[in-house]
């Protein structure tokens, strides 16, 4: 009887067993991460269109999503608000070149990735995506004060109040301004005065419009032929009026 019933037990626990492993071989096996999605971020948290139609005219996502696959130095979004370009003054957008509005959107864009702590030991200026875009510099500068991160475009002051995402290889903070560039909206050099005239060119003689020049010795001798010419005259028509006579 004793037999029976420890038969009965070992039959139960191998079932059991069984039932586990056919379980865990049923399990869906976990879904590997698709690449990282800036726009999808932006378009779940809300309130970025403006900077999403940036990001998608200028082609700007996407060498984002190239270079968060083919870099291991991660990225870093500052997105400005709908509020925040709404504040612009009017025409400020449709001002710029196709050029300078990738120039504009590239400058919020970090080439690595910096969480809030990290911004506490970064060298400034820190360089951004737009540096070296047609000569110009392009770079942010950041201070820290207590738990506070301020960055500063030169144009621009605002403070990082709000991390859309924090996680390698990709940070996304919110920002409640647009970061002008010094570059695109400072106010631009003089332009240069014309250089000063050359000696050569101080030492050319100048060409004369006021008619034939005199002659050497002082007299005119166009006048002179014409006066000449007019006594012959006069003298011939005297002549013959004596002859009739």
């Amino acid at each position: 009887m004793a037999s029976h019933s420890l038969l009965v037990l070992a039959l139960i626990s191998s079932c059991l067993l069984l039932s586990v492993h056919a379980q865990k071989d049923a399990a869906p096996a976990p879904k590997a991460a698709g690449p990282i999605n800036l726009t999808a971020i932006l378009d779940k948290a809300g309130q970025y269109t403006t900077f999403m139609r940036l990001l998608t005219s200028t082609q700007v996502s996407n060498q984002i999503t190239n270079q968060l696959n083919s870099s291991d130095q991660g990225m870093t979004v500052f997105a400005p608000t709908d509020n925040a370009f709404n504040n612009l003054k009017p025409g400020t957008l449709n001002g710029l070149s196709t050029q300078e509005q990738v120039e504009l959107v590239l400058s919020h864009v970090l080439p690595k990735y910096y969480s809030l702590v990290m911004f506490e030991t970064a060298s400034n200026p820190v360089r951004t995506q737009a540096t070296g875009q047609g000569g110009g510099a392009f770079g942010l500068n950041f201070t820290t004060s207590a738990n506070q991160v301020n960055v500063s475009s030169g144009m621009v002051d605002v403070i990082l109040n709000n991390a859309l995402r924090q996680e390698f290889p990709l940070s996304v903070y919110q920002v409640d301004k647009v970061l002008l560039p010094l570059d695109l909206f400072g106010a631009k050099p003089p332009a240069s005065p014309p250089p000063p005239p050359s000696p050569t060119d101080a030492r050319k003689p100048k060409s004369s419009t006021s008619g034939p020049a005199a002659s050497a010795d002082g007299d005119d001798k166009p006048s002179s032929a014409v006066r000449n010419m007019g006594m012959g005259l006069v003298a011939g028509v005297a002549a013959m009026f004596m002859g009739f006579l």
